[in-house]
């Protein structure tokens, strides 16, 4: 899946501010190395998170989008400090029912579906 199709998914399943938040955190679990998705997923997963970055969330803050941004750029110790701390603070301000139902949400609406499969060609 690329970013063409993300956008597209989208435009069918719009994310409700919650479920920024929840992108959001998902994308500090990918940066802390805590994210327990196959990789193919994971990618899909950061290019939802581009998708949806600017738009606004409910509880979490705004500015972790710049400091994502900037582990994304330049991953250094103290930044994977940050990111570490930002993503227990995310863990723990979103419930896990709220996490669980985004992650199910997406799976059942088809974001994810073929992604781990192999090409052949």
């Amino acid at each position: 899946m690329n970013a063409a199709q993300v956008q597209q998914w989208l435009l069918l399943h719009p994310l409700s501010p919650i479920h920024v938040d929840c992108a959001t955190a998902v994308m500090l679990k990918i940066l802390d190395g805590k994210c327990k998705m196959p990789t193919a997923e994971k990618q899909v997963m950061a290019l939802l998170y581009d998708a949806v970055k600017t738009q606004a969330g409910e509880v979490l803050a705004a500015e972790l989008h710049g400091l994502i941004a900037e582990a994304l750029i330049n991953p250094d110790d103290g930044l994977k400090n940050r990111i570490y701390e930002q993503r227990l603070l995310a863990e723990t301000t979103l419930s896990r029912p709220v996490m669980k139902g985004f992650k199910a949400m997406i799976r059942r609406e088809g974001l994810l579906d073929g992604v781990n499969e192999t090409e052949e060609t």
